[in-house]
């Protein structure tokens, strides 16, 4: 398991991509990464870029079957279940 890297509060939520990918993944239990692009109307470079920051700072994990990646919120992280919390707030 990679170190989670410290990334600010204000950098997680400043991309409106970055927040359609958590609202997305707190309501679904995984998705992979087409159908995060596909349902966020993001391309898929940029919802990569997104995943892999978000991934970086421990809110999200991801599993591998071949070449497929399937992401959903990290449950061991704090910070993640802070987000999750947020989100479902907010609804």
């Amino acid at each position: 398991m990679q170190k989670e890297v410290q990334i600010p509060l204000d950098e997680i939520l400043s991309s409106k991509g970055r927040v359609r990918i958590l609202v997305l993944l707190s309501n679904a239990i995984e998705l992979n990464i087409s159908e995060i692009a596909r349902r966020a109307g993001l391309n898929y470079t940029t919802t990569d870029r997104h995943l892999k920051g978000l991934e970086d700072a421990g809110i999200i994990q991801q599993k591998k079957f071949g070449r497929i990646r399937i992401y959903k919120f990290n449950d061991s992280s704090q910070r993640a279940a802070a987000i999750r919390k947020l989100v479902d707030a907010w609804k």
